[in-house]
């Protein structure tokens, strides 16, 4: 048995003991806070387990639930759509139809404006070439008359020639017979005195003959008997020449007379020749001059022939540019249509895009007929009916025809901007029910990210409140799981209830 001690050092021990004692009790404080901690959170994590799978079993529920409401509302919808889409059918074919009556209207005009437009084409084609054919025959014309007058001054002038020439071939042959008269007159004369002067010469000689047959009586008996012997012997000896001789001489006699003859004549001719010579070198010199005359007139009409062929050329050349620049402007005309053609086809096509992608209230209910009021569709109108002045004006009546097309554009422009601001109030009030639903989940649920955050579910404050309110807190979270939300899928387009104030919305 230990020694008592006394009370001094009784009071440090009870002072340790207390201590000790404090300490285990912390300690147990602690042990059983740990434990109830561990429950706490085992209990959570078996709570939590219950709820996923009530969620899910709920969830399940829910989904098919409104997978049933959702298959009769789209029921609904699409037969209203089918319904819809049938009217809006029948009111496409009836729209086509009347488009492809109109089209084929268009079509056939166009074709009627085209062929009036080649017809009139051909129509002044063939009056400029009727137009240049008559300035041909004109031109022909007046040439065949300027040709026909030159030949018939030429016939004049070729027949004046010619009867000139008659009249003085006439002259000339009246002369001749004169001067060969008087060639006959003076031959005869010249003959008279050649005769007498030859009667003269031969009574001359003949006493000349006998004054020398007076002197040369005796030699000339002597000679004329030595001749006569001569004679006799040479006759005897040319006896054959003789009778050659006296035919000779015979010819010669009658050539020389012939050649007389001849010579006088030639010289008649010679006379006749030399006179016909000069009256032809007058002759030639007039008719020079009236050929260089006439080589003068051909070289003028040659000038003004070539300049009737360079006009003739200059008004075919001009004629051929007047005709090559109708050519290029009918193709730029056809060019021309045919772009606007072109456009005309792909606005067509554009107005059939615009009208496939009109939506079915649309198609079925037809658009404003005017924005004015009836007063100002009066003045309007008036304005219309009245005649433009101003080139603005003017312009703007010939856009007449499109008012339908701007009030198709200006509502669904007007269209498109209330979609806009439609899109932007739902997409802010989907961000508003993605922030509930968040904020509801996160009351349901348990995360790193709730936990790291303050959570009313998780506030005890001591151990009475927990255990106290385990049941209701499962309870309440039973009840809540019956009501949870939807998923986010959900939430994308498809309406579904509005968890705070109960009406149906859209994301």
């Amino acid at each position: 048995m230990p020694a008592k001690r006394g009370p001094r050092a009784a009071a440090p021990m009870a002072a340790e003991d207390g201590l000790l004692l404090l300490q285990s009790q912390a300690l147990a404080q602690e042990e059983a806070a740990k434990m109830k901690g561990e429950m706490v959170t085992r209990f959570l994590k078996d709570k939590l387990a219950k709820e996923e799978h009530s969620s899910a079993l709920n969830l399940h529920k829910l989904h098919t639930q409104w997978r049933a409401v959702l298959r009769e509302t789209k029921d609904k919808e699409l037969r209203q759509d089918i319904e819809i889409l049938s009217q809006t059918f029948a009111r496409v074919m009836d729209c086509k139809d009347s488009v492809i009556e109109s089209l084929v209207t268009d079509l056939e005009e166009a074709e009627e404006q085209h062929a009036r437009a080649l017809r009139s084409h051909l129509h002044n084609v063939d009056r400029l070439l009727q137009l240049q054919r008559c300035r041909l025959v004109c031109l022909e014309e007046g040439y065949s008359a300027q040709l026909e007058a030159l030949e018939m001054e030429f016939e004049t002038e070729r027949r004046t020639i010619l009867e000139q020439h008659e009249r003085e071939s006439c002259y000339l042959r009246d002369v001749a017979l004169a001067a060969e008269q008087n060639y006959a007159k003076n031959d005869h004369e010249a003959t008279l005195n050649f005769q007498s002067a030859r009667d003269d010469i031969k009574n001359k000689s003949l006493q000349e003959k006998q004054y020398s047959r007076m002197q040369l009586g005796g030699k000339a008996e002597v000679l004329w008997e030595q001749f006569q012997q001569a004679m006799q012997s040479y006759a005897e000896a040319t006896e054959h020449q003789k009778v050659a001789f006296e035919v000779l001489k015979q010819k010669d006699e009658k050539n020389s007379k012939e050649i007389e003859t001849q010579t006088t004549k030639l010289q008649k001719l010679q006379d006749l020749v030399t006179a016909a010579k000069g009256q032809l070198a007058a002759h030639l010199r007039e008719s020079e001059e009236q050929n260089q005359r006439a080589r003068e007139e051909k070289e003028r009409v040659l000038r003004q022939l070539q300049e009737l062929k360079s006009e003739m050329n200059q008004a075919r050349a001009k004629a051929h540019g007047s005709l090559a620049r109708l050519t290029m402007q009918s193709s730029a005309a056809l060019t021309a249509l045919a772009r606007v053609v072109e456009k005309a086809q792909r606005i067509l096509r554009l107005a059939e895009m615009c009208r496939r992608l009109e939506t079915e209230e649309e198609k079925v209910l037809p658009f404003y007929p005017s924005s004015l009021a009836e007063g100002e569709q009066q003045d309007a109108q008036r304005v219309l009916e009245e005649t433009p002045m101003e080139p603005l004006a003017q312009a703007m009546r010939d856009y007449v025809g499109l008012e339908r097309f701007w009030q198709r554009f200006n509502k669904a422009k007007l269209e498109e901007q209330a979609l806009l601001r439609e899109r932007a109030a739902l997409s802010q009030r989907n961000q508003c029910l993605r922030e509930l639903l968040r904020q509801y989940l996160v009351g349901i649920s348990i995360s790193q990210e709730v936990l790291s955050e303050l959570n009313p579910l998780l506030a005890v404050e001591h151990k009475s409140c927990v255990t106290r309110d385990l049941p209701r807190a499962r309870g309440g979270r039973a009840q809540g799981h019956q009501g949870a939300a939807y998923p986010d899928s959900l939430l994308g387009g498809v309406a579904h209830p509005d968890p705070i104030t109960g009406s149906a919305s859209s994301g």
